[in-house]
């Protein structure tokens, strides 16, 4: 298997997408309160708003799959940014040499 080579930079970018998607399908829903609100009933019709009430009963529920998914996924994304950056600091300050380490160095 070929290795995968990812910046943490786009994963941190990919995280927030993801938060930003979250924030708008958790909002959908008012949005199409404020919709049907908008459309009211002209000429006394209803038609248009049922309409969109029919649609929005439907989109509920596979938008609410689709939220618990990608909760699951943005979590995966930060936990991963997470750790990376913290084994990237970790790593770093392991491999830092004091100023009197270099006095302690063997020489040829």
């Amino acid at each position: 298997m070929a290795d995968v080579y990812i910046k943490v930079e786009h994963l941190n970018q990919l995280n927030g997408s993801l938060k930003q998607i979250l924030v708008e399908f958790n909002d959908a829903a008012t949005r199409t309160d404020k919709l049907q609100e908008m459309i009211d009933s002209p000429d006394g019709r209803t038609e248009l708003r049922d309409k969109t009430h029919d649609f929005e009963g439907g989109w509920d529920d596979r938008r609410n799959a689709l939220i618990e998914k990608l909760t699951g996924i943005q979590a995966a994304v930060e936990s991963t940014c997470t750790g990376w950056q913290e084994f990237d600091a970790d790593a770093a300050q392991q491999l830092k040499v004091n100023k009197n380490t270099g006095a302690n160095l063997p020489t040829r």
